[in-house]
């Protein structure tokens, strides 16, 4: 697992030198090698016989210069139970969020991802973390991403599923479904249920 991680992470870094050389570079001759490092970057997935879906609509899709992505999560509870909603994508839960869109703060897209996939209104009201995803078991991906988790407390609007995510519902630390660790980890969730005896006074970073 840790030579897979590490070989992704690899890959991830001469995408992004590419990535960043395709952009700034005015010698045609140039772009062509980037253009080359790419495809030989694609050609290395191929012979590990792992998809590269995810690496050309979320990698390639990236223009300019190289950058980490960012993942944002809200924390919301209810009479101690955390709001959990089951992804299409895995079948698994995790806490509602997703890619920050452009056109909104963290916040607001925190806030934003909760209404649309489960019809609560939040407010967010703390940062409690802001992670780098290679430094927890998450599953290995095409991508360096930060991830942003939020605590949010319900404002209004009513607990309903969406087209992405077809169940929500809250769940008890001890009653948890299975979890979509490419989201959120068991441990990182634990550590939520925590937080409902106090709030940390400083946010978690990597």
């Amino acid at each position: 697992m840790k030579d897979s991680v590490e070989w992704i992470e690899t890959l991830n870094k001469i995408t992004g030198l590419a990535q960043s050389g395709l952009y700034y570079s005015k010698d045609v001759y140039d772009k062509e090698r980037y253009e080359q490092l790419i495809e030989y970057v694609r050609t290395l997935i191929d012979l590990k016989e792992i998809d590269t879906k995810d690496f050309t609509s979320n990698v390639l899709q990236d223009i300019g210069y190289a950058t980490p992505k960012m993942d944002v999560r809200a924390v919301v509870f209810k009479e101690n139970k955390i709001l959990l909603a089951r992804e299409t994508q895995d079948g698994l839960w995790s806490v509602p969020g997703g890619w920050a869109d452009v056109g909104y703060s963290a916040a607001e897209n925190a806030e934003k991802e909760v209404f649309e996939e489960t019809g609560l209104e939040v407010k967010a009201v703390k940062l409690l973390a802001l992670t780098d995803r290679r430094k927890h078991p998450h599953p290995p991906m095409f991508l360096h991403v930060y991830k942003a988790f939020f605590w949010c407390e319900i404002v209004g609007g009513e607990l309903a599923p969406s087209i992405e995510t077809p169940e929500v519902g809250f769940f008890g630390r001890d009653e948890l479904p299975p979890i979509s660790t490419a989201r959120v980890t068991e441990d990182q969730i634990q550590q939520f249920f925590d937080y409902l005896e106090e709030l940390p006074e400083k946010t978690y970073f990597d």
